[in-house]
């Protein structure tokens, strides 16, 4: 099953580094990443403001768990944001991309 996840990030030198490790592990079919997202959050009881980098990429399920641990490792959030959504369904060409693009 391809699924989409959806990644936050401090910066576009950090997003950048994590997209590549995902994709260079093949854990990941492509990364997109989107720069100066105005994020409004509650931390630590607080109403927090950030600019943040966003990646949204395709994938397969059986990577969520993978992925998790690699952005946990290389991200500087305490808690990184690291979320996924099933493709329900799309050009099938390009699904099938994404299955043989990953490991």
């Amino acid at each position: 099953m391809q699924i989409l996840f959806y990644i936050t990030t401090k910066n576009h030198k950090e997003a950048v580094k994590i997209a590549s490790t995902l994709v260079k592990k093949r854990l990941v079919a492509c990364a997109n990443i989107f720069n100066n997202i105005k994020s409004v959050f509650l931390w630590n009881n607080k109403i927090s403001k950030a600019k943040e980098v966003i990646i949204i990429g395709k994938t397969t399920k059986k990577n969520q768990t993978k992925i998790i641990s690699e952005v946990k490792k290389k991200h500087s959030y305490d808690i990184p944001c690291v979320v996924f959504t099933k493709i329900l369904g799309g050009n099938k060409e390009f699904l099938k991309w994404i299955n043989s693009s990953t490991v």
